[in-house]
C-alpha cells in the first residue's frame, strides 16, 4: 500500500484577473507542495473531475482533498491553507467556528459580487 500522501486538487478559473492573481499568489507560498492546480479555464473538462458545472467553479474555488473530498469557496482556502507549511496558522485560527461563520458570509459575498462583474466585464 502506499503511504505517500495523494496530493490535493484545486480547481480555480484564470479568466477572472482577481482569481488569477490569487492563484498565482497562493501557487509561490506552495513550492513544494503536494497539490496539482486545475485551471478550468484552459480546460473546461476539468469540472467533470469533480463532477460540477463550470459555472460553479467560475464562481467558487473547489479543492478536492488527499480523501476526495470536495470541498468549496471558504472551506477550499482552509483546506489549502492547512496543507501550506506557512500558513496552517492561519486554517487553524480561521476555522474556529464563529470565525469560520463569518469566512463563509464574507467569500460567499465577495464570490458573488466578482462572478457577477467578471460577467459583466465578458472575461468569459
Amino acid at each position: 500500500m502506499d503511504k505517500e500522501r495523494k496530493p490535493i486538487k484545486a480547481y480555480y478559473n484564470s479568466a477572472c484577473p482577481v482569481c488569477k492573481a490569487g492563484i498565482e499568489n497562493q501557487k509561490s507560498k506552495m513550492e513544494g507542495c503536494s497539490i496539482e492546480w486545475k485551471d478550468i479555464h484552459s480546460n473546461p473538462r476539468l469540472v467533470t473531475e469533480i463532477n460540477s458545472e463550470i459555472e460553479q467553479v467560475r464562481e467558487r474555488l473547489h479543492v478536492v482533498d488527499e480523501h476526495d473530498q470536495i470541498y468549496i469557496g471558504f472551506d477550499a482556502f482552509l483546506i489549502i491553507w492547512q496543507h501550506s507549511p506557512n500558513e496552517k496558522w492561519k486554517a487553524t485560527l480561521l476555522s474556529l467556528p464563529i470565525i469560520k461563520q463569518l469566512g463563509r458570509i464574507a467569500y460567499n459575498q465577495f464570490a458573488a459580487m466578482l462572478y457577477k462583474w467578471n460577467k459583466a466585464m465578458k472575461h468569459w
